[in-house]
């Protein structure tokens, strides 16, 4: 019976929430994920990620904790609680062969800061500040007494020395030792593999990092609040201050490189990095900047639109109050599994075993196959993090759509969103995998392109055409992302799989581009400001966080890792209205096309919806003209039948 619409819709979805969309890619998934759980049982028992920032003895032992012995090492497995400062016996010769300093080293708990010319010093120094600089196994008492002590002790005089602030060093402050050993240090941190001096950066301003990422947090609170509550001078104000922040950023990161590139004292291979990325990020905040005012200058007449368009979608989140929460769950989901994903990389990035070498000394040796490990894990956290995402934006969609073909607008379904949870658990896993997936597999070939570039970066034809390349794939995943949206919200109101909701959705969006394009697209930027806002002003405290720690710090990576999750934070809590917004206008489609407005066949819209289009789209003359047929069955058989 055609005659009542809700009651249609009534009957088709208790058959529709009998379906599984797509169970095979979730199976994929499943055992995707169990690779990656080989992968961090792996790195659990063969990571030790404290040696990167702590450093470790000649005996095997990590300064600053409890260690396990060593097979055929005697003085390992020492408790180095107390003692978290490494101490090399002969500062001023130091010598690197295959990576590796050629002198002793200790674990000491404080380092002498005064010049030690004698075993007695040294057995005074021990007596007073409770820190042995000599062998551990070497009695105190017998520094003096005992014929190979000059053999078992530090070469003197030893210079005075001082804590390294990051890699807990005892740095001589004698000039020429101090020159010796900065060349050494110089040379071994140079030579380090860029994945272990990333590590160390993270590792170093792991503070920094999560205080930065709460910032976003509250920023991304904020602007969700804001949106919710605050609409006229909201648009004006978010504007203003996108302007402002772009501009700093841009301006202080063009500072910095300036700075960087001219001080003299620039020699670490990490620092030469930070100029090259300062360079790469002050370009690219540049023309982002460029691009972004032209369109605010030019969609600047759209704003009372704008204005209205967010008190309805307000109007609507208003009825499902529990859509605000959705994204601080999809947010602490996000934190665990990053805090899991960072934990393992960095475990996996210090796996090794410890092997016994002449004279009762250890050696960390790699193990093979590591880097294959990190590739892995690194698709993991871009498949994952997209994953989680997909589903935050199918249960907005379900909850929406449930609302939305609702007679009653002043009596909404009970617990839309616990329901749309429910229907995305047991049916539509495998949708959300598959939207996800195909993310991920466009983002491979840009970091593929990215390795390429950085090799044949010399050649101008090669750079030329992976830079195309890269924009090329940039596009796709843009265009992808939108289509996906849409392909989950016609899941969420037809129950059929990715590849036929994606179809459904394009033909929809087809036949009524020009009706709601010019409408969503103002929205859509406006919550992209909302995004850079939160960027900007992150990326900008972490400038000036991370600035403070020059020495040996591959910062520019960590401040791009807390921009990647700035952006994450953000756009999980704005995806709320994004969603909401598209959601509301596919359905707007559909009951245009499926309903005449007659009393056989009324809308479902809202008055107010449906005259906020008419105006902002100049749709009065269209409407009498509209179509009133419905879906017929496409080539393959699908039909699209919600009404």
């Amino acid at each position: 019976d055609s005659g009542d619409s809700a009651c249609e819709l009534q009957k088709w979805r208790p058959v529709i929430h009998r379906k599984c969309t797509d169970g095979l890619w979730l199976l994929l998934f499943c055992l995707f994920w169990a690779g990656l759980m080989f992968i961090t049982g792996y790195a659990v028992m063969a990571g030790a990620a404290e040696r990167l920032v702590l450093g470790y003895d000649s005996f095997g032992n990590v300064c600053g904790r409890k260690n396990a012995p060593v097979k055929g090492a005697p003085l390992s497995g020492q408790d180095m609680t107390n003692k978290k400062y490494v101490f090399f016996l002969n500062s001023c010769n130091l010598e690197m062969q295959s990576l590796k300093i050629s002198s002793l080293s200790l674990c000491v708990s404080s380092c002498p800061q005064e010049q030690l010319n004698s075993l007695e010093d040294l057995q005074s120094f021990a007596r007073n500040n409770g820190s042995f600089l000599c062998i551990y196994n070497l009695n105190v008492s017998s520094y003096t007494q005992n014929s190979k002590a000059a053999q078992l002790c530090p070469t003197l005089p030893v210079p005075p020395s001082k804590s390294f602030p990051l890699f807990n060093r005892c740095v001589p402050q004698n000039p020429e030792c101090y020159s010796k050993y900065a060349s050494v240090l110089i040379s071994m941190v140079n030579e380090m593999d860029v994945f272990h001096r990333i590590l160390s950066g993270i590792l170093a301003g792991r503070d920094t990092v999560i205080g930065l990422s709460v910032l976003a947090l509250a920023f991304s609170l904020i602007l969700v609040l804001a949106f919710r509550f605050v609409w006229t001078l909201l648009v004006h104000t978010l504007i203003a201050l996108v302007v402002f922040g772009l501009l700093f950023v841009s301006g202080v990161l063009w500072w910095l490189y300036y700075d960087y590139r001219n001080d003299p004292s620039t020699e670490l291979e990490t620092e030469k990095e930070n100029v090259k990325f300062l360079l790469g990020y002050a370009i690219f905040s540049t023309i982002v900047t460029v691009v972004l005012l032209s369109l605010i200058f030019v969609l600047r007449k759209r704003l009372r639109f704008t204005v209205q368009l967010f008190r309805i979608v307000g109007k609507i989140i208003g009825r499902i109050p529990f859509l605000l929460f959705q994204p601080l769950w999809t947010f602490l989901i996000l934190v665990v599994f990053w805090v899991f994903w960072v934990a393992v990389l960095l475990s996996l990035g210090t796996a090794g075993t410890a092997q016994s070498t002449s004279g009762g000394q250890v050696e960390y040796r790699a193990l093979s196959g590591i880097c294959y490990m990190a590739w892995y894990h690194f698709v993991g956290l871009i498949w994952t993090s997209e994953f989680i995402l997909a589903c935050q934006q199918m249960v907005i969609a379900g909850a929406v759509v449930t609302c939305y073909f609702n007679r009653n607008k002043n009596s909404p379904p009970p617990h839309p969103v616990l329901s749309s949870i429910s229907v995305l658990f047991c049916y539509h896993l495998g949708t959300a995998v598959k939207g996800s997936f195909l993310i991920t597999v466009l983002r491979i070939p840009r970091i593929v392109l990215l390795y390429l570039y950085k090799i044949l970066k010399q050649k101008k034809n090669a750079k030329c055409l992976f830079k195309c390349c890269f924009c090329w794939f940039c596009c796709q995943e843009s265009c992808l992302r939108y289509f996906n949206q849409h392909a989950y919200t016609t899941t969420a109101i037809n129950g059929t799989n990715f590849c036929t909701s994606a179809k459904d959705a394009d033909c929809i969006l087809a036949r009524n581009s020009a009706k709601l394009a010019s409408i969503s697209c103002f929205g859509d930027f406006l919550l992209f400001l909302g995004k850079v806002f939160v960027v900007c002003f992150t990326v900008f405290g972490g400038l000036m966080a991370f600035n403070y720690h020059r020495e040996l710090q591959a910062w520019v990576v960590p401040l791009l890792l807390v921009g990647f999750f700035a952006y994450l934070m953000s756009h999980s809590f704005l995806s709320v209205f994004e969603v909401t917004a598209d959601a509301m206008f596919l359905c707007f489609a559909i009951d245009m096309e499926t309903n005449d407005g007659t009393a056989e066949k009324p809308y479902f819209v809202d008055q107010e919806l449906l005259t906020f289009v008419s105006q902002s789209n100049k749709l009065t003359e269209g409407q009498k003209h509209r179509s009133t047929r419905p879906f017929h069955d496409n080539e393959d058989g699908t039909e699209l039948q919600p009404m």
